[in-house]
C-alpha cells in the first residue's frame, strides 16, 4: 500500500481513538486525522497549522515525558529487504541466529488481477509510552527507563514466564536460551548510544537511510522535523492497543 492509498483510507475509523490518547499525541505535536487499514495504522499529522486544537499552545512549548525522548521514524517505501539492519543489530547485540531484535515484513498488495508488488515494513520495539510488557512483568524484569523512555531488561530478574511476550502487540521479543531470559531491542543502549554513538547499529548500516533516529524532544533533529513536515502523513503501528508508540512511520 502506497502513500496515496492511505490518504484514501484517511479517515476511516477516527472515532476509534480515544480523547485520552488525542490529548497524548497532541502534546507531542501531532494531530489525529485517520486510521488506516482496519483500524490497526494511525495517521497523524504535525499541528502548526492546528494550534487551536491544544489550545493555541505551539507544540514546541510543550513538554516532552523523557530527555532525551529517543524514537524512530521509519520511511518505508524506502526499504528494498537487503536485511542488512537485522545482521548489524545482531553482530551488535550478541543475538542469537533463532532470535531478533529487529526484522523485517514483507507485504503483497494486489495492484490488478495481473499484477502485484511486495511492500517491505521493518519493525523493532516500540518503546512503548503505555507498555503492556511492563505492566504484566510479575518481577519487574522488564521495565521502562524513567530519563530515555526506553523499554529495557533486568536479565537476572527474568523468570522466562514469556508474559510480556504474550502481552506485546509488535511481537518484538523472543527468549535467549542463552540468558535464560526475554530479550529485545532496547535502541543500542548499552552497546552503542553509552558509548558515544548518535545512532543505532540498524540506522547505521542502512544504505536507503530508511531508518532515523534520534530525540524527538528536541527541534533540531531530524526525527522531530520529519515528523512535523505540515500536512505530512506519520503513522503508528496498531494504535487500537492503546500503548502510544515512539516509532513512527511515514513515506516520502
Amino acid at each position: 500500500m502506497n502513500i496515496k492509498d492511505l490518504e484514501k483510507l484517511q479517515d476511516e475509523g477516527a472515532d476509534k481513538v480515544s480523547s485520552r490518547e488525542r490529548r497524548t499525541f497532541l502534546k507531542a505535536g501531532l494531530a489525529v486525522t485517520g486510521l488506516f487499514l482496519g483500524g490497526t495504522v494511525l495517521s497523524l499529522t504535525g499541528v502548526k497549522n492546528a494550534r487551536g486544537a491544544i489550545g493555541g499552545m505551539q507544540a514546541e512549548a510543550v513538554g516532552f515525558p523523557y530527555s532525551p525522548h529517543y524514537s524512530m521514524v521509519i520511511r518505508q517505501n524506502r526499504c528494498i529487504d537487503c536485511e542488512r539492519c537485522k545482521a548489524a543489530c545482531a553482530k551488535t547485540n550478541d543475538v542469537p541466529s533463532y532470535g531478533y531484535r529487529t526484522t523485517v515484513l514483507e507485504i503483497k498488495r494486489v495492484i490488478n488481477p495481473k499484477d502485484s508488488e511486495r511492500i517491505f515494513m521493518p519493525v523493532l520495539c516500540n518503546q512503548c509510552n503505555r507498555p503492556p510488557c511492563v505492566r504484566v512483568c510479575p518481577t519487574k524484569a522488564t521495565y521502562k527507563d524513567k530519563k530515555t523512555g526506553i523499554i529495557m531488561m533486568h536479565y537476572e530478574k527474568c523468570i522466562g514466564c514469556k508474559t510480556c511476550m504474550e502481552a506485546c502487540p509488535y511481537n518484538a521479543r523472543y527468549f535467549n536460551e542463552e540468558r535464560r531470559a526475554i530479550d529485545k531491542c532496547n535502541f543500542c543502549y548499552d552497546t552503542r548510544l553509552t558509548k558515544g554513538k548518535k545512532d543505532t547499529a540498524c540506522v547505521a548500516i542502512c544504505p536507503a537511510k530508511v531508518r532515523i533516529f534520534g530525540d524527538l524532544s528536541d527541534p533540531g533533529s531530524r526525527v522531530y522535523k520529519l515528523i512535523h513536515i505540515p500536512d505530512k502523513v506519520v503513522w503508528v503501528l496498531r494504535p487500537e492497543t492503546g500503548t502510544l508508540p515512539n516509532v513512527f512511520y511515514m513515506n516520502d
